[in-house]
């Protein structure tokens, strides 16, 4: 039997392969057919959106925490891919990660084996988390989530979920159980049973919902995503306390929150909670390949893989591919030596003063909130007579729609790159990448207090906006 060298591999492959792909000239040749592409082959809905709001420019780049646009207009990113490019666009040193990945020809998914990069990743994110001792690598946040409750389910015996109101858990039929909004909910049919909402920061529900023990796991958000709903002082760790009295997990989603975004590694540092599981993903693929993980006490996942023949019981195909793996550990690695933790607190603290500042000038902001680079700016009716007149039309035809009319000056005015923090909400929320420096800081104080300023000058060509939306939103909603 005769066996080739990697060298006659490689020659062998090169001699037979196909003409080489080239994405970006792919890119280039197709870009200007964008919305006609998506609308025909993927999400037209999604393609009216945009086109209704402006905000169909063609982004062709990124780079850190800008964006470009065909015309080359350069944008600030304050929604970093719903939190996904934590350490900004294209970082070079994740694409270097990637790269060496590539040309190691690493025995990928052997599945009959075990992987050394999955080993390393899991290895440094548990120094994050000291009281925790296994980790178990998905594909996204909401593959954790489904992770999560089935550990809880296997660990504890029991069948019950409990989450709060406004939370966000994920998509996928397990976690979209958990979530806390109706319209993500509308017309998917019977979803997971035993499953009970609370209100968010409210500790008397809570108890109520585990006095009968038969709850497996309370699932919370230790900032709440959808309008950055901050929690008391004391409420995380109360929660705990319940938690143990009654023999429920505590599952922390740290999913949006966690490698950085509020100014520690983990939300729950700022609550000194130590949960049973800590699900993490968005940051951590560092924005090119997805990653999602479970972080959890021993005791739960033997009681999950507990013998020989139940060591697959659980799994995801993809989940601890090499580029996956790599992409997490050079994330990790940025985050460290870029200081983004830190950067992350100390410019979230620069700009909750100057939105603060904004409340005490403007009657429209009724209230500031957020830790670190998570930041909720919310809005209010006014109190003078001319602006609760144009406030209440626009409440009237769809609630939340002020909101777009401070999103989309910020846009088109300004190439600030904003979003509503959720259905029928009235806060704008920030999730920058956490390498914003003080020249980004300048450019969103300008921005915000420019077209806030520009809101309170009834009637005015922000107002007039706001007709605009509120007749497209009528007509939708009449069909």
């Amino acid at each position: 039997m005769t066996f080739l060298s990697p060298q006659d591999d490689r020659r062998i492959a090169s001699d037979d392969a196909a003409p080489n792909f080239d994405l970006a000239e792919r890119y280039a040749e197709r870009e200007a057919d964008r919305f006609d592409l998506h609308a025909t082959h993927l999400n037209e809905m999604w393609v009216r959106v945009l086109k209704t709001i402006g905000y169909d420019v063609g982004f062709v780049r990124g780079s850190g925490q800008y964006l470009f646009d065909r015309k080359g207009a350069r944008y600030l990113d304050l929604l970093s891919g719903w939190g996904v490019f934590a350490i900004g666009r294209n970082h070079p040193s994740l694409r270097a990660a990637l790269m060496s990945v590539l040309s190691a020809d690493l025995p990928n998914l052997v599945q009959l084996d075990v992987s050394v990069p999955a080993a390393l990743l899991a290895e440094r994110l548990l120094a994050y988390a000291p009281w925790l001792d296994k980790t178990f690598f998905a594909n996204s946040g909401a593959e954790a989530v489904e992770a999560a409750i089935k550990f809880a389910r296997a660990a504890t015996g029991r069948d019950g979920l409990v989450h709060c109101g406004h939370s966000f858990h994920g998509l996928t039929c397990g976690a979209l159980s958990l979530n806390g909004d109706a319209i993500f909910k509308k017309g998917f049919g019977s979803l997971l049973p035993n499953v009970r909402e609370i209100p968010f920061d409210d500790l008397p529900a809570l108890e109520a919902a585990l006095r009968g023990r038969d709850v497996a796991a309370f699932f919370v958000e230790p900032i709440q995503g959808k309008g950055v709903n901050m929690p008391k002082d004391d409420y995380l760790a109360e929660a705990a306390a319940l938690c143990r009295k009654y023999g429920t997990l505590l599952v922390a989603d740290e999913i949006q929150t966690g490698l950085g975004r509020t100014g520690k590694f983990f939300a729950i540092e700022h609550y000194r909670v130590e949960p049973d599981m800590v699900l993490v993903a968005k940051a951590l693929s560092g924005g090119h390949v997805p990653v999602g993980a479970v972080l959890t006490r021993k005791w739960i996942f033997d009681k999950v893989f507990d013998r020989m023949d139940r060591a697959v019981v659980h799994g995801s195909t993809f989940g601890k591919n090499d580029l996956a793996m790599a992409a997490g550990l050079a994330t990790l690695e940025v985050i460290a030596a870029e200081r983004l933790v830190e950067n992350s607190a100390a410019k979230g603290e620069r700009l909750l003063a100057a939105f603060r500042a904004m409340a005490e000038r403007y009657e429209l902001v009724h209230d500031v909130r957020g830790k670190g680079l998570m930041i909720g700016v919310e809005f209010g009716e006014p109190r003078s007579l001319k602006l609760k007149a144009a406030w209440n039309l626009l409440e009237t035809v769809n609630s939340g729609l002020f909101c777009q009319l401070i999103s989309i000056p910020l846009f088109e005015q300004h190439k600030v790159l904003t979003q509503v923090a959720g259905h029928g909400n009235h806060t704008i929320k920030l999730l920058p990448p956490l390498t914003l420096d003080d020249f980004d800081c300048d450019w969103v104080e300008r921005s915000f207090d420019k077209v806030i300023a520009d809101a309170h000058d009834a009637p005015g060509a922000v107002w007039s906006l706001g007709k605009t939306l509120a007749g497209h939103a009528l007509k939708a909603k009449l069909g």
